[in-house]
């Protein structure tokens, strides 16, 4: 039974009322202490509550994100495919798309795949900060203040680097192209228990009909560019952004999400989809947009002859196992197999860096939170 705010403050009134008529006794002093726990946990219930999959702010603090830095955010909707993603001006993403096949496409001439951050982001991002600071706490804000008043030194720089995200970076984080699965234990080893259930939703979506004629996708899928070979992807969360339809086709899947307790799902750097490539297929080697995030791959279907390279170290997927990898590093992933050995099919989903603290992840959420 749901119980009101004033319902249950009538009812700690009545509690009390009872307390002072026999406050005297042993018993009177016993209910008072009852009464005050179960007034404590009702308040910390409603100060506390478990946010949706994608609502880390209340209704009236959304509103100030989306006025305060949502032209910002939507600059940010970088997917980290970097340079080897799809074709130009077409960006999966929020509400200035317009949706066709389950997909957004970017109308915006701003949109950060097609325009290389400079200047004048770097000083959005700190108006940004700034912005969260007044309204919550310059606490625990060190390295965010110090990553985003150095993006220039960080990103803008020409030279080769093995690891360049190219949004946003925040130092003093370790970093390693591949991280043990004990850096995110939970969140890996759900993955892994739910292995069938995702396995079967893949293989409902992808063997869908083509959505029209013409086309060789079933609905929902996107084609990804490849110097050789196809790369498909179906994205449940893209840049932050549920995508409904998709969604709905996977409700399973959908719900690991939402028990994934380190899932990125408030900010542009969050994603979720099943990635598919075929065989012959190479991914053109490119930097993700931030090394705040650890990317997973749990292997669904992996043939002989697969591979990902990260920072020049490679490592191969295993069927029912996760991968954790720094996709700021450069990274590349092939599938040298046949046409007998069928396609390489990975679920892909952005976790926390484990070293990312609670009060830097909430104020990434609202510095880079998906325009709306």
């Amino acid at each position: 039974m749901e119980w009101s705010l004033e319902r249950m403050r009538e009812w700690v009134a009545g509690g009390m009322q009872s307390v002072r008529e026999c406050e005297s006794s042993a018993l009177g002093t016993a209910l008072c202490l009852v009464l005050l726990f179960v007034w404590y946990c009702y308040r910390v219930g409603c100060e506390h509550s478990v946010p949706t999959l994608r609502g880390g702010f209340s209704g009236s603090e959304t509103r100030g994100v989306a006025s305060g830095v949502g032209a910002a955010a939507a600059l940010l909707a970088a997917d980290g495919l970097g340079r080897g993603g799809g074709a130009k001006g077409r960006q999966l993403g929020g509400a200035a798309g317009e949706e066709l096949n389950g997909f957004a496409y970017c109308q915006s001439p701003e949109c950060f795949r097609c325009a290389r951050p400079g200047e004048g982001l770097n000083q959005r991002l700190y108006h940004s900060l700034q912005e969260y600071a007044k309204r919550y706490t310059w606490a625990g804000m060190g390295r965010v203040h110090k990553g985003v008043r150095e993006q220039g030194r960080y990103l803008l720089c020409s030279r080769p680097s093995i690891q360049k995200p190219e949004v946003f970076f925040l130092p003093d984080l370790p970093s390693a192209p591949f991280f043990s699965r004990e850096a995110q234990k939970h969140d890996v080893e759900l993955l892994e228990r739910s292995y069938p259930a995702l396995l079967a939703e893949f293989e409902s979506v992808y063997r869908l009909p083509p959505a029209r004629s013409g086309s060789g996708l079933p609905p929902g899928w996107k084609a990804n560019s490849t110097p050789r070979g196809q790369w498909w992807t179906f994205y449940l969360v893209n840049q932050g952004t549920p995508l409904a339809l998709n969604a709905r086709r996977c409700p399973r899947t959908w719900r690991v999400l939402g028990q994934l307790r380190t899932f990125v799902a408030n900010n542009v750097f969050g994603n979720a989809c099943f990635s598919v490539l075929s065989p012959g297929a190479t991914i053109s080697e490119h930097y993700g947009p931030t090394n705040v995030r650890l990317r997973c791959h749990l292997g669904l279907k992996v043939p002989s002859g697969c591979e990902l390279v990260v920072g020049g170290e490679p490592q191969c997927w295993s069927e029912g196992s996760c991968l954790l990898f720094d996709d700021s590093f450069l990274h590349t992933a092939f599938h040298e197999g046949t046409a007998e050995d069928g396609p390489r099919v990975v679920f892909m989903v952005d976790l926390w860096h484990p070293n990312v603290a609670a009060a830097e992840r909430q104020a990434l959420d609202y510095i880079f939170t998906p325009g709306r």
